[in-house]
Parts: C-alpha cells; structure tokens; sequence
C-alpha cells in the first residue's frame, strides 16, 4: 500500500482519537450501517483532499463501507492529525498522504498520489483536486465523474469554472447544505476559532476590541462567541445587506482601515485575497493580532507584512512577531486557518452532519452520473432534511408534522380572509 505520513508509532495514539470522534458523529454512523449493507460505491475508486483529523477518518471508514477504494491527501498543510494518518494507514490500510508542516511541493506531490490512483469521484475541500484535474491531470477527465466539495472557497472557485465554461464534471456543493452551512460554518468555525485564539496566545478576550472581516455564516459565528467571552466586536463588510445585518445584531460597523486602528485581534472570514493589506498594516495598532478563519492563507498579505518587518521572530508555536520599527503586529498559525492549525478544528457532534452531507453526495454522484450534467448542484433539499431529521432523534429530539389539511392549506391558492 502506498503513503506518506510522519510516523506509524502514532497509530495508537491516532485510533483511539478515531474512536472518540465517532462516538459523536451518530448520523454518519447510521449511513455508515446502510451503505455496509447497501455498498452504494463498490468498486468505485475515490481520491479525497480534506483536512486529515479524527472527523474526516469516520467519514473515510463510511466511505469505505460503502465499497469504495478510498485515497485520502490533506487540503491544508498545517491542520493534519500526524497521529490520525498513521493510524488510517496502519490500522484501516487506507492509503494517506498527510504531514503536518508539509511544504507546497509535497503538498501537490500528495494531491498527485491520490489523483495517481484514477479515481472515479473525487471529494474536495478548497476545490485544489478539480483544478488539478482540469489543469494538469486533464487525461483524468475521462475516468472522474464527479465531484464534491466541502467549503466556501471551493464552491467560488468551482462556479467561476462554471461561469466561464471551464467546468467538465457535475459538483455537489455540500457547503450550501444547510445542515452544513448554517451548523458547520456558523457553530463550528465560531466555536473552534475561538477555541485556536486562545490555545495560540492565552489572552483573555474580556474587553477586548475583536474585528471580524466578513459576516457570512463564519463571520456570524466568530462574532457571536466573541460578544459572549465579553469582547467588543467590530463587523467589516462589503456587502451593504450583510452590514445592516450586523448592524442590527448589535455589532459596530465601519470600513477596516478605521477599525484596526483600535483593534486588538483581526479575524478574517472571507475567502478572499488580502483583506488585510499594506494600507492596513501601517494603520494597525500596535500589538495587534492577526489571524484568518477563511481557507487559504491569502488573506493577510504576508509578503507585505515580511517587507514593512525589520525583524520576525517566533514567540509561542502558533505566533510570529513582525517588530516594523515603530510597533509589532502578531500573525498567528502562519496566517492559515487558525482553528485547524492551533486548535482541532471542529467538534465532531457539528462535522457529523456534514460528512453525512458528503457521504450521500458521493452516493447521489455515482447514482446519477449518466444523468448529471457538468455544473455545480446543490443536495437534494430532501436529503438534507434527512440528515437534520437523523440529527435530531440521535439526540431524542421529536418535532411536529403537518396535517393533511395544514398540507392541503398550504399548497392552495383558493383560502383567503
């Protein structure tokens, strides 16, 4: 079997975390159960790039069951579970390319490996396989009928392909699900970049002036566990409509370059390319911390900050100090996703649901893959509602049905006043 991983002596250590991860991850066990008798996938080969933790090895054992060969590589450099990789390739003999701290070129050595496979369907977070298929690895086009993909940025990426009639193969996006988008990205990216904050620098957040770029579903969830750790939070947005919204919640409002003159962290949620710039840094106060919770580490212009640095030095594991002369500003988790890189990324009980998202794409993919044409879909609005009914009775959560006269009512245009 082939693989890259640090070391296989942590597979102990890697298997009971596997164990304990699936312990809160109820729904995706229950499709795990149906596809072991179903086998939906067999014999389909599916290379898979997502961040290497506990999470996504369950979601690769359910995967598994359903009777497909699995190849797995990690979509970020900094959020692999060193342990979690030795143990899906010593104990579960699923072929893994993962090491945390990975340079670039070992990173695209990895997504070549699981590509080396000719993959059938291929599962992305970030979007990086697809381009590399539709790029360098275009003699797959042949063999992958499918993809789907985990996040925002995958989903801009893959609809700006779409847009320009670049893309060859149909995509779920699972990040539009909404027991993915309003749960994952709201409840686990609020919660675990948080919970990297902290773990990177040990500061108390009380009283502090706490500036989120971006009020999507991340940017709503790092602002609402902000305000209830006692920080004062400030919005930036570009969008008028997400704004007012902000501002509505109760949230200050104003452009960055005003705000991160007071700021005491900057978090930025966007998917975007330097949100943070030069402009911004020059303006920042000092002792400022910067950190990003979007995807790639494009968001801060690093390359700027390094430039306006006289020097740069390592303070704790997850913290970087550029000293510019007059002042210092703090770049943690080398400006990558700071809830992966510094903390574990999110709590089981919320990927639960979407990688059950992601299990039945996969299935819903190979189903319909004489049907589907190559553009980006959405899930069936009925699966979805079939993994927050999952969700709910996995936590003795009853909710009421419509009566057959309420569906009637409803579906009418006769009743009036």
């Amino acid at each position: 079997m082939q693989y890259d991983v640090k070391n296989l002596k942590l597979a102990k250590e890697g298997k009971s975390i596997i164990e304990w991860a699936g312990n809160n991850m109820p729904v995706l066990a229950l499709i795990k159960r149906k596809f072991k008798r179903t086998k939906p996938l067999k014999n389909v080969t599916l290379a898979a790039c997502l961040h290497v933790t506990a999470e996504t090895a369950n979601l690769m054992l359910t995967l598994r069951e359903a009777g497909a060969s699995v190849w797995l590589a990690a979509s970020n450099p900094l959020s692999t579970q060193d342990a979690v990789a030795a143990s899906l390739v010593k104990d579960f003999e699923i072929p893994t390319f993962a090491i945390r701290g990975e340079d670039n070129k070992t990173y695209y050595a990895h997504l070549n490996a699981v590509l080396d496979a000719q993959p059938n369907l291929t599962m992305d977070d970030g979007a990086d396989l697809v381009s590399l298929v539709h790029s360098k690895r275009k003699e797959l086009l042949k063999t992958v009928v499918g993809s789907s993909e985990e996040t925002t940025t995958g989903v801009i990426r893959l609809r700006a392909m779409e847009k320009d009639k670049q893309l060859k193969i149909p995509v779920l996006a699972v990040n539009d699900n909404m027991t993915k988008h309003l749960f994952d990205n709201r409840y686990g990216t609020g919660q675990s970049t948080i919970d990297g904050i902290l773990r990177a620098t040990n500061i108390l957040l009380a009283g502090k002036v706490f500036v989120v770029c971006g009020y999507g579903w991340c940017g709503r969830g790092v602002a609402m566990r902000a305000r209830g750790m006692g920080a004062r939070v400030v919005v930036c947005e570009v969008d008028p409509i997400k704004a007012l919204e902000a501002k509505m919640d109760g949230y200050e409002v104003m452009p960055l370059r005003q705000a991160i003159r007071k700021a005491d962290i900057v978090l930025t949620t966007t998917g975007n390319k330097h949100v943070i710039d030069s402009e911004h840094l020059k303006a920042a106060k000092g002792g400022v911390i910067l950190a990003q919770s979007g995807h790639f580490d494009v968001e801060i212009n690093k390359r700027a900050l390094r430039k306006m640095a006289k020097s740069v030095r390592t303070l704790r594991p997850m913290i970087k100090e550029y000293d510019l002369g007059s002042k210092k500003i703090y770049l943690l988790a080398e400006g990558r996703l700071v809830n992966l890189a510094a903390a574990e990324g999110h709590p089981a009980s919320v990927m639960d649901m979407s990688f059950a998202g992601q299990a039945l794409a996969a299935e819903f993919l190979w189903l319909k893959r004489h049907i589907l044409k190559p553009q980006v879909y959405s899930l069936p609005v009925e699966l979805d509602r079939e993994i927050a009914r999952l969700k709910l009775a996995s936590e003795d959560v009853a909710i009421d049905e419509l009566t057959p006269a309420q569906k009637r009512y409803l579906s009418s245009w006769k009743e009036g006043t």
